[in-house]
């Protein structure tokens, strides 16, 4: 962790926590700070589930790119805000099947940077780009996903717990239909985020979500407003579900404690 702090510690606020290192010691990670352990630990206190859920967030992310590349053939990727690496990332799952295949990441976090191009900087493939994943128009048109992504192929857009992270008033909806729009047919969406239909458990962890990440967070959902997200899309099967159970490899993932609040989604192709 030291070298990377001394590549980013001028960028990094290391009293407000970041999502990306929240989530990265969820998954038991060594790339965060005390601030962003503190506030996983004051979630847990509200969600005990949410170590298991984040876990089985990642092994879904893993799962669905898999699948996309063994069974439909996919060989571009663009996750939308990809957090920090950790074991069996995008490229990797996919350039084990085809090593031509090209990965994009994008994510805002300065720590998320420096160790990405530390670990794809021998890969010319895969790039990671520094950027508001909202902006759509201005990830399309950066130079790395115009060197790596042909547009006129299906392309696989990956929104894998991330969309909560947005506010209604920046319309989580309008983005992926913006960036489905943008994509050639046959391409696939990958969406999962954190729902609940506790409604007081929702507004109190979007509440404090929000106060930690300073503003750096829009709400947890509901099924329904998830499942618009995919409209006009052939969703595959199982459909939109908990997504332990989407394609499970087993049955030894980790069990949520409880149900409060789950990530819910699925994978679609544009027709």
């Amino acid at each position: 962790m030291a070298e990377t702090e001394d590549v980013t510690s001028h960028e990094v606020d290391v009293n407000v926590p970041s999502v990306a290192r929240i989530y990265d010691y969820a998954l038991g990670g060594k790339d965060n700070y005390a601030v962003d352990r503190e506030a996983f630990d004051q979630l847990e206190q509200t969600a005990p589930s949410t170590r298991p859920l984040a876990i089985n967030n990642r092994r879904f992310l893993q799962r669905a790119v898999r699948i996309l590349a063994e069974e439909y053939g996919i060989r571009q990727f663009v996750d939308h805000g990809s957090g920090l690496p950790t074991q069996d990332n995008v490229h990797q799952i996919s350039q084990r099947i085809d090593p031509e295949s090209r990965v994009i990441y994008i994510d805002n976090d300065p720590i998320v940077l420096a160790h990405g191009r530390a670990l794809l900087e021998e890969n010319a493939n895969t790039a990671v780009i520094q950027a508001d994943f909202r902006n759509t128009e201005g990830i399309f048109d950066h130079p790395d996903v115009r060197r790596l992504i042909n547009f006129d192929e299906p392309v696989a857009a990956l929104f894998v717990s991330v969309l909560h992270c947005i506010t209604d008033e920046d319309d989580p909806g309008a983005l992926v239909r913006e960036v489905i729009r943008r994509l050639p047919s046959g391409s696939f969406l990958v969406i999962n985020q954190l729902v609940s239909d506790d409604e007081a458990l929702r507004d109190s962890i979007s509440s404090f979500m929000d106060g930690a990440t300073q503003g750096n967070w829009g709400r947890v959902r509901q099924q329904a407003d998830v499942r618009r997200y995919f409209d006009g899309l052939e969703i595959l099967d199982p459909g939109l579900v908990e997504i332990s159970t989407w394609r499970p490899d087993s049955d030894l993932g980790p069990k949520q404690q409880t149900e409060e609040w789950i990530e819910f989604g699925g994978v679609a192709r544009k027709p």
